[in-house]
């Protein structure tokens, strides 16, 4: 641990990414809650962020297992874009973000001021675990390009949820990649699952995939680990290598009986036009499906 006086704390990383990437990671609300959590038992289901001196941010932080939760928040004293953020935290304590930018790597170096009810180690290493994780996530999203859509559909969290991945209406539903479109496998969390279809000359092909995490109703994200081609699962290799570790991450963000479903998903160059066209279209007909009210 390193100290900068009795009160701050001090902990950084360099990352390999160039700093105006690095800067979308950490304000953008969608990439905060991919990253922001110091152990795989806990999570930040939704955020918030005006990003501006005077602005507020919000982090919803809590236990997967819905024993505890709360808001981290605070108000912004100083941004200067690429370079600095500086905010005071809800109970008065400071923090200070500093990018280093240097080519294609960034150094972070964040200093807070301490709290009295656990040890400086421990707030260390806390700390240091969200900004390791956040390290992970940008380099990790560096082979691919992170695609965005969402959709808005008046249905609760849970239909919308039960049928994304009932059986039967996810073959509806993303029939708009592939007609026969299906999937072999479990969604809980750590599964694998193949995600399948026909071709035309008839071979079964797909993706080999595992449950990363699934917390109903809530979110779910996919990591895609291999390929099926002619009905054979393929796990290494240049095609595979260009896949694997791709992400495709739900999110179910409910209000008033509506949810707003965003979906997050990492692609190679090859497959972004086909992508950008075909996932409004099948968000659409996931739409169209949950509203018909025959979800159940």
């Amino acid at each position: 641990m390193e100290t900068t006086n009795s009160t701050s704390i001090k902990v950084e990383t360099t990352i390999q990414a160039p700093v105006e990437k690095v800067w979308q990671y950490w304000t953008e609300p969608r990439h905060i809650t991919q990253w922001n959590q110091a152990s795989d038992d806990w999570h930040t289901p939704r955020a918030e962020n005006d990003l501006r001196v005077g602005g507020a941010f919000l982090s919803r932080m809590e236990a997967k297992d819905g024993s505890f939760g709360f808001d981290f928040t605070g108000n912004y004293t100083e941004v200067q874009e690429h370079q600095q953020i500086s905010y005071t935290m809800e109970d008065g304590r400071k923090v200070q973000i500093l990018f280093e930018g240097n080519g294609p790597e960034t150094t972070v170096i964040e200093t807070f001021d301490a709290e009295t009810n656990h040890s400086p180690e421990m707030q260390q290493a806390g700390w240091q675990a969200i900004l390791n994780n956040f390290k992970n996530y940008v380099e990790a999203s560096n082979k691919f390009e992170n695609l965005h859509f969402e959709i808005n559909i008046q249905a609760n969290a849970e239909q919308v949820y039960r049928t994304m991945l009932n059986e039967k209406y996810y073959a509806a539903w993303t029939a708009v990649f592939n007609p026969t479109s299906h999937y072999k496998g479990s969604w809980e969390k750590g599964a694998k699952i193949l995600f399948l279809g026909v071709d035309k000359d008839g071979n079964t092909e797909g993706m080999i995939s595992r449950i990363k995490e699934n917390i109903p109703n809530q979110f779910v994200s996919i990591e895609h680990l291999g390929m099926v081609r002619n009905e054979e699962e393929i796990t290494s290799g240049a095609e595979v290598k260009g896949w694997a570790g791709a992400l495709e991450n739900y999110t179910f963000k409910e209000a008033n009986g509506q949810t707003l479903l965003l979906v997050d998903l990492d692609v190679n160059q090859e497959y972004k036009d086909y992508f950008t066209q075909t996932w409004p279209q099948a968000l659409q007909k996931l739409k169209e499906i949950c509203e018909d009210g025959k979800w159940n």
